[in-house]
């Protein structure tokens, strides 16, 4: 009943607005059951019934079934899982396209990279070519809607029979990916455990959904640290190249059923034009079908806070690709849940043309919606096909182009250049002044002030192999290549301007059809100052405001104006980190660079295989320059610098001077139950960097003896209740919980947790609390304050969001490198910093033990993102370490390993480590 329904509501309006009619609907309801197994048939139920999820196992399961039962499904699996499980991707396209897979495949390579090709050969490969649409599901586990659409819409794909479907088939290939198996397995089997439906909840997660960074999945796009997005970012963009991108997510704005394009302003400045055109073409076709098969309550633009910014969620990083990334953020829940009534979204506008009433909404109605807007974006990239293709071709063209010739990008500071010259000459008048309507008009020979010289975009940029950490700069090219990005490495010395680079050094040239991720990782990104209103509060970004990978790497670049070449080659395959280490005869230990991260890598080795290592103070080769001793240490270093290209150098004595000897720290990690994703994160940081630890819940922390266990305790940023606010409780019965997790549940308290940590303090242990978490340092009574205020005759008082605002954005530090938290750093350093903790340390600070290792030295640190009031940051530590009793707490106001992205300012945390 439902389809004929729907299927009448479709016969009203045109077959150019919606491509199908109730005739064609019927066919298709009654095609579905000729030998394609239903869901139904399947698995017990409706996709979308009352209280009932389908498994991740059970999902693979029908895909291989329908895989084996239709010519239109074949299944590829797309790597391993953080877990090991296989992710599955259903490829799903006409019969006849099946068989040339490779050619349409080919096609889509060589218009998107749009190398070698004239416009009438790119024509006719886009009239020869499928148009290739990307549609996932269950990136966010809890937001169960994504994957079970995945399941209903394969199937009516393969099964249906009415002339869209067919159509559709025919132009367009269509990749249907799970994007996180282990969440799907993991919330659908916690939601099913109780056998009574009507008591079925998601509540109580045990652990995160993914297993290191739970909703930061949608995180890791551009970075790729983890195995489900590598696998994403592989098929992406140096697999298929689809025209659009289609990720699902929940929940939908109050009052609405769900968000769909187009998105709200800022859109990056960086990628072509043809990408927000193309979402609002998309976009209107999704809200045009849903209005058209009566279903109310989609709303757009300023409806919900999406916008096309950010780079790094698997919509947007595709924006950065020349391609058409869709969100959507529908409600639905296999428990019956109610529309609440919001007067505001109760009147039709342009962001929500067809409001719907309150009403009791079942989790079948939302499939239904996820389902028409499947079809909308297929629908119209059928309809569009030679378009879209063509467009993919001309957007690679012009990158191409534009880092080939001299081009500038208009970003808000340039703009706020021109603007204070013109009121220099104009008394203060702003260009965006307005009279009777218009904007005022100036001279066209002020538009030259956007051209100046200094100001082009460069044609390249170089990461020479002599710099401080050349490691990490290999691992920010195979990073970017992960995404798609042409990278060459010189394969011997050469000149540009007047400076030499060694062989080896890594080159990426803006001539590239992924340009605009290509300058998005060098180049600081200028968020325009978005308020509500003139003087009003700032609208928060959609996540952050600046990310610049190469800053947060802390990387030594050049930035290459003008057009170079050199004996360079292209890189086909990941760079391998590969050092030797010179022969030495009796050689009486070795140094290993400071300045290098996998350095620390390199001595857990050795610390594992019982090797003495010390570090020096003062040493010619920079503070905290390591030395491991003997010929014992020859296998491991020997093997470090061939798998990790750690600068390894032997020496025939053991430096002078003083040392500090460096033993293995036993180190905790604090997490909490359900799982705190800034503490998944470091988590996998101290894998990868192959420190031993063990994750600390609560309940362990409030039952002391610390210091028997523990050196070193990491506190990650969202840990630590602030002063004045109570520590929330946890209504999840321990009875529901399973027997394994329940040593895990409790949270940090201020009543219990603080006390205990004091202790260990007091005990000679380390605690290493980060971002908000440094809020430890008042519950201590340290002489250390926000300096995040502003002075008043009654007061400090704290800055108002009118006067400061610094969301996610990448802001510069000086650093005091004598000090051994600080060792291996330069000078000066990028922080990530996110409306971060600034610190003012109190007169008696310095008698106190308080000793300041980074602080802002500027009014303007801004290097990347959007920083409102900068100057109050002038003169505030970023990052301090106290001596509390025989202990010692280290406060970091940035957030030094966010995401895993700042490898420039994991040695503040590496340093730390260590006993």
């Amino acid at each position: 009943m439902l389809l004929r329904s729907r299927a009448r509501a479709a016969a009203l309006v045109t077959a150019a607005v919606v491509g199908i009619a109730t005739s064609q609907l019927d066919a298709q309801s009654s095609g579905r059951s000729r030998g394609i197994t239903t869901p139904k048939a399947q698995f017990g139920f409706d996709i979308g019934a009352d209280y009932q999820l389908a498994t991740y196992r059970q999902l693979a399961d029908y895909w291989r079934k329908l895989d084996a039962e239709s010519d239109r499904l074949s299944l590829v699996d797309i790597g391993k899982t953080a877990e090991g499980r296989p992710q599955l991707m259903a490829i799903v396209t006409a019969p006849e396209n099946h068989k040339k897979l490779g050619r349409y495949q080919e096609i889509v390579r060589r218009l998107t990279l749009a190398e070698g090709l004239t416009d009438a050969q790119a024509r006719a490969l886009a009239i020869e070519g499928k148009a290739v649409v990307w549609i996932d599901g269950g990136l966010h586990a809890n937001e169960v809607l994504g994957a079970q659409q995945l399941i209903e819409t394969s199937y009516r794909l393969v099964s249906g029979q009415d002339d869209e479907t067919r159509r559709i088939l025919r132009d367009v290939v269509i990749l249907m990916v799970h994007a996180n198996p282990d969440g799907h397995d993991l919330v659908a089997e916690w939601y099913l455990r109780e056998p009574e439906l009507r008591r079925r909840s998601m509540a109580g997660l045990p652990r995160l959904y993914q297993k290191y960074i739970g909703h930061d999945n949608n995180r890791d796009s551009y970075m790729s640290t983890q195995p489900e997005s590598t696998n994403m970012n592989r098929v992406l963009y140096r697999e298929w190249f689809p025209q659009i991108l289609y990720n699902h997510h929940q929940t939908g704005p109050s009052g609405t059923v769900l968000f769909a394009p187009p998105f709200r302003d800022p859109f990056n400045y960086v990628f072509d034009p043809l990408v927000p055109l193309g979402i609002d073409l998309v976009g209107a076709a999704m809200h045009q079908r849903f209005v058209a098969e009566n279903k109310p309550g989609a709303t757009m633009r300023r409806g919900a806070n999406y916008s096309t910014w950010w780079n790094g969620g698997l919509r947007t990083t595709a924006y950065y690709h020349n391609m058409i990334g869709l969100l959507t953020e529908a409600i639905g829940h296999p428990t019956p849940m109610e529309i609440p009534f919001v007067p505001s979204r109760a009147i039709a506008s342009g962001d929500l043309p067809f409001p719907i009433a309150p009403q009791t909404w079942h989790f079948r109605q939302s499939i239904e919606y996820e389902v028409t807007a499947n079809m909308a974006v297929l629908d119209v990239a059928s309809r569009y096909r030679e378009t879209f293709l063509y467009n993919a071709y001309l957007m690679g063209k012009r990158s191409i182009e534009r880092g080939s010739t001299d081009t500038w990008t208009v970003t808000p500071r340039r703009i706020d250049r021109l603007r204070q010259r013109l009121g220099e000459r104009d008394g203060g008048v702003s260009p965006a002044t307005t009279m009777g309507g218009r904007l005022s008009e100036v001279p066209a020979s002020f538009a030259s002030l956007l051209r100046e010289p200094a100001d082009r975009d460069p044609r390249g940029y170089i990461l020479s192999a002599a710099q401080r950490d050349f490691p990490t700069a290999i691992k920010f090219a195979n990073t970017l290549m992960k995404t798609g990005v042409t990278v060459h490495r010189a394969t011997a010395g050469f000149t540009v301007n007047g400076q030499t680079y060694p062989a080896g050094s890594i080159v990426v040239k803006t001539a590239q059809a992924f340009r605009p991720h290509v300058l998005d990782m060098f180049e600081p990104q200028d968020h325009p100052h978005d308020v509500a209103y003139p003087g009003g509060p700032p609208i928060p970004p959609y996540d952050s405001a600046g990310w610049t990978l190469a800053f947060q790497m802390g990387l030594e670049f050049d930035r290459v104006l003008d057009a170079f070449d050199g004996p360079f080659e292209r890189l086909t395959t990941f760079i391998e980190p590969k050092a030797t280490v010179a022969p030495l005869a009796n050689a009486a230990g070795y140094l290993l660079s400071a300045a290098e991260n996998d350095a620390a890598r390199t001595v857990n080795r050795l610390l594992a295989a019982g090797a003495t290592v010390a570090r020096y103070p003062q040493h010619p080769a920079g503070p905290g320059t390591w030395f491991v001793e003997g010929a014992a240490a020859t296998g491991v270093v020997t093997r470090a610098a061939a798998e990790l290209g750690v600068t390894v150098t032997p020496v025939a004595a053991k430096p002078a001077g003083d040392s500090v000897p460096i033993r293995k720290a036993r180190i905790g990690l604090v997490d909490e139950y359900g799982g705190s994703i800034p503490s998944g994160w470091i988590r996998w940081l101290l894998e990868q960097y192959e420190f031993p630890f063990d994750v600390v819940f609560p309940p362990m922390l409030d039952a002391g003896s610390l210091n028997a266990r523990y050196d070193v305790l990491i506190v990650a940023d969202d840990l630590i209740p602030e002063p004045g606010r109570r520590s929330a409780g946890s209504s999840l019965d321990a009875a529901t919980v399973p027997e394994p997790y329940r040593s895990q549940m409790g949270r940090v308290t201020v009543e219990r947790t603080v006390p205990a940590l004091q202790a260990f303090l007091d005990g000679g242990g380390t605690i290493v609390a980060i971002g908000p978490s440094t809020s430890l340092a008042a519950h201590l009574r340290l002489p250390i304050t926000s300096a995040l205020v502003t002075r008043t005759a009654t007061g400090d008082r704290p800055l108002k969001q009118e006067e400061y605002y610094i969301p996610g954005s990448v802001l510069r530090v000086r650093v005091d490198q004598s000090q051994p938290l600080a060792w291996g750093m330069p000078a000066q350093a990028d922080v990530y910093f996110d409306n971060s903790p600034v610190f003012r340390l109190g007169p008696e600070a310095a008698a106190r033990g308080v000793t300041p290792i980074a602080w802002f030295d500027s009014a303007a640190p801004l290097r990347s993102g959007w920083a409102w009031g900068q100057h109050y940051l002038e003169g505030g530590v970023a990052i301090a370490e106290a001596r509390v009793g025989k202990g010692r707490l280290v406060l970091c106001g940035p957030e030094i390993t966010f995401r895993a992205q700042p490898h420039g300012t994991f040695k503040f945390l590496f340093n730390a480590l260590r006993k």
